[in-house]
């Protein structure tokens, strides 16, 4: 027999949560751009310190930056995982006219 108890979950009658795609694939999507196809996530902080390939600048501890790699490789999408670099959001956004 089910039970009687209501879930408290998400009370009956009350409106359904949309689903926030960008949490639920971690931030993770792909761009298309004159240099080629690319899988960019966003990263609020990390605990190492990279060097951004947009302007040779550390991306230091605590700063929030941008995880990109290729999808232009013949072993298919996650190739290019080993290939991944650190831009700072501003650089990333700013490299076709850098080129």
């Amino acid at each position: 027999m089910p039970s009687s108890r209501r879930s408290s979950r998400r009370p009956w009658g009350a409106e359904h949560v949309p689903l926030d795609v960008e949490r639920a694939t971690g931030g993770r999507r792909t761009e298309s751009a004159d240099d080629g196809e690319w899988t960019v996530q966003k990263i609020r902080s990390s605990s190492k310190t990279y060097t951004c390939p947009g302007c040779s600048q550390d991306v230091v501890p605590g700063t929030a930056h941008v995880v990109a790699w290729s999808n232009d490789s013949m072993f298919g999408r996650d190739a290019g995982l080993a290939d991944r670099r650190h831009w700072h959001s501003a650089c990333w956004q700013a490299r076709a006219r850098r080129r």
